[in-house]
């Protein structure tokens, strides 16, 4: 008898469990604040630097500044009239640049980086420096004001350039060599 009583426990006990997991509800429930607050705060920052390039701009009032596609600024150091051609993706980019603060202050000289060999879009160079290169034919020379969404942005280079620094680089396209697609494409729009 006692053994029954026991099992019939235990039946209950079964049968009083097999209700299922209860799903666990968040204790804080998120309004979405922070992304709104990150968007302002980046909008701001964005603002500023857009400020202080336009004020070195405006300084600098004896040489005619572009605005690229991308968002930077340029102005052309030495223009090559002769040639047409600007890098496409897959292109061997041989070429020379530097990167200052927008103070002029040198994080890298050209000297430290060197020569440097780009595959066009294969390769990794920072935003504003990938869009730089494919606007420069072999031979030219510009300098480019970056904020610093386009340089390195929030993370910075783990090494001399920290969150959220707008900067300058003064690049020189040594030489460009086309893949043949590209050729083929160039020949056909010269048709």
């Amino acid at each position: 008898m006692r053994y029954c009583v026991l099992s019939i426990g235990a039946l209950f006990m079964l049968l009083g469990s097999c209700n299922g997991p209860e799903p666990r509800r968040p204790i804080q429930q998120k309004s979405g604040s922070f992304f709104k607050e990150s968007i302002e705060r980046n909008k701001k920052l964005l603002e500023d630097e857009e400020e202080k390039i336009q004020e070195i701009i405006r300084r600098d009032s004896l040489k005619h500044y572009t605005h690229g596609q991308a968002g930077s600024w340029y102005h052309y150091l030495k223009i090559n009239d002769s040639s047409t051609y600007t890098p496409k993706t897959g292109d061997l980019v041989v070429m020379n640049y530097d990167v200052l603060t927008l103070d002029n202050d040198t994080v890298y000289s050209s000297d430290e980086i060197g020569t440097v060999s780009y595959s066009v879009d294969k390769q990794e160079l920072f935003m504003g420096l990938r869009d730089a290169v494919k606007l420069l034919k072999e031979g030219e020379r510009a300098t480019f004001l970056f904020p610093s969404s386009l340089a390195y942005g929030y993370h910075g280079d783990n090494d001399r350039i920290g969150t959220n620094v707008p900067l300058k680089s003064t690049v020189t396209i040594l030489k460009i060599e086309q893949q043949q697609e590209n050729i083929n494409e160039n020949q056909n729009n010269d048709k």
